[in-house]
């Protein structure tokens, strides 16, 4: 299983990643991303990371398989808190990875990011 704990639930994402996943991991099961205020101290986030790692350890629990990661993408403190408790307890977490094409047109920038792979975060 794949949890995805980002910003991008899994029906934006593209057939490539769609696919990738599922030859990784199996099935892939949406954690929306908290909205996480920007006036909060490191307590707070913290206090939200804990949650987190909770409903992950539930959910995983749940799973079939052994073969488990969540990819987790999102605000950097919080991320980085959650990955953390994640891989002392030994669960896979990734990223994805994209490449970026920009277009330049009437003064705008218009940017496409195209899934490449997924990458394991690591201590």
């Amino acid at each position: 299983m794949l949890i995805n704990l980002s910003n991008h639930p899994l029906k934006y994402w593209i057939k490539k990643q769609i696919e990738t996943a599922n030859k990784l991991y199996g099935n892939i099961v949406d954690l929306p991303f908290p909205q996480i205020n920007p006036e909060w101290d490191e307590t707070e986030i913290e206090k939200l990371s804990k949650e987190y790692f909770n409903k992950i350890i539930l959910q995983l629990g749940n799973a079939k398989s052994k073969n488990n990661a969540v990819h987790i993408m999102g605000e950097l403190t919080f991320t980085f808190n959650l990955v953390n408790k994640l891989l002392k307890n030994g669960i896979v977490c990734v990223a994805s990875t994209t490449e970026r094409k920009t277009k330049e047109t009437d003064n705008k920038k218009i940017s496409e990011f195209n899934f490449v792979r997924f990458r394991k975060y690591v201590k």
